[in-house]
């Protein structure tokens, strides 16, 4: 909870400045007619968990980073991202908590928070060694319930 409000009070924050705004709006490519992070990368999985229309996406970071500088001594290799949805009335779900645990081919685990992004919630991880990767994703939203969802995904 602590952790979801201090992510709460810095976006809040970097929104309240038109200059931040204007340069994060500019970094995610959301000019006007520009498409949203979710329609780029592809679908690794997708389904729905309790009325909660969960699609998964995978992309490189060279992909994701586009048009920015890569940091020096970044081990992580792709952006996953999900995205959430009422399941009838196709509304975004963009609040809540989302932990995704990796467990990678060498059966090594990368664990990590999601943070809320435009529409989306998602987090950096090392897919770098070719195989399969098994996602296990819990995640809590406004419904106050615990969800979860699992699946495979293979780096080629």
């Amino acid at each position: 909870m602590k952790k979801m409000a201090l992510i709460l009070a810095a976006t809040t924050l970097a929104l309240s400045s038109p200059a931040a705004f204007a340069a994060d709006h500019d970094h995610m490519g959301m000019g006007h007619g520009e498409h949203s992070m979710m329609e780029m990368g592809s679908v690794a999985h997708q389904e729905v968990i309790d009325g909660v229309k969960a699609t998964f996406k995978v992309m490189g970071m060279k992909e994701h980073m586009k048009g920015m500088e890569m940091p020096k001594g970044m081990k992580e290799t792709h952006h996953l991202m999900v995205e959430f949805k009422d399941a009838k009335s196709g509304k975004a779900l963009t609040e809540g908590e989302v932990t995704v645990k990796v467990l990678g081919p060498d059966k090594a685990e990368q664990t990590k928070g999601l943070m809320g992004m435009q529409g989306h919630f998602g987090a950096d991880f090392d897919l770098s060694q070719k195989g399969k990767y098994g996602v296990m994703c819990k995640f809590k939203l406004a419904d106050g319930k615990v969800h979860q969802a699992k699946f495979w995904y293979t780096v080629k």
